[in-house]
């Protein structure tokens, strides 16, 4: 599952985005409205956490913007503002849910979920690609029908790799879409993550799906000529 947070506080940014990794989301984060209402209106997510007080462009007008252009993700509005007048606002603009803070991050776990459960996307369609098949909405994986157990990063990885059948994707992207900050990722990391999940999901007989396209990153899919 995919998650858009717009949030400008760096340092609950990025332990609210520690806290849904573990869970398994792949989270992307927006620091301003602006870069939040384009991120949300090119990228596909299937919850939209969203801050009211944001510099510049604030939560109320991002919410606005982006049912104005049908998109219909569910949102879920954070902000300090406990009013019922506030609340009536938020939810009139078009956000599925209002949490105020300050909330526990249990509180936070079960507002996503309870979304992800009321929309159409929270029974997403099982993805496969030849006998791999991975369930976004139970985050279950399975290899020629033989459960295969991975750790919340592995399954990100695999998640943007099954998502992207067939294309390269750079260690960049990896990075973008697993891990918050891009500075503490050290040059070899993503390499010892995929390793790690290309032992789990090639292991055996199984012909390889996970390959590394030298220079570039890595593929999933039927081996062919690029392949490392």
């Amino acid at each position: 599952m995919r998650v858009l947070l717009i949030e400008d506080d760096r340092k609950a940014a990025k332990l609210l985005v520690k806290g849904l990794q573990e869970e398994g989301f792949v989270v992307d984060v927006a620091l301003n409205g602006e870069e939040g209402d384009e991120q949300a209106a090119v990228n596909e997510y299937d919850v939209i956490v969203l801050d009211w007080l944001l510099p510049g462009k604030d939560g109320i007008a991002v919410c606005r913007a982006l049912r104005a252009r049908a998109i219909s993700t569910p949102i879920l509005m954070l902000t300090a503002r406990d009013s019922l007048a506030d609340r009536i606002t938020g939810l009139s603009t078009g956000a599925d849910d209002y949490l105020t803070k300050p909330f526990a991050f249990a509180e936070l776990l079960a507002r996503i979920r309870a979304l992800l459960r009321r929309s159409r996307l929270a029974q997403p369609a099982v993805l496969r690609v030849a006998d791999l098949t991975l369930d976004p909405a139970t985050r279950r994986v399975s290899r020629g029908g033989v459960p295969v157990a991975l750790t919340s990063r592995e399954y990100a990885i695999l998640e943007v790799l099954i998502r992207s059948e067939g294309e390269i994707v750079s260690r960049t992207r990896l990075v973008e879409r697993v891990w918050y900050e891009a500075s503490e990722v050290l040059d070899n990391l993503v390499d010892v993550h995929v390793s790690h999940l290309r032992k789990k999901i090639d292991r055996g007989e199984h012909v390889p799906l996970i390959h590394t396209v030298r220079g570039f990153g890595y593929r999933l899919g039927p081996p062919d000529s690029t392949d490392a």
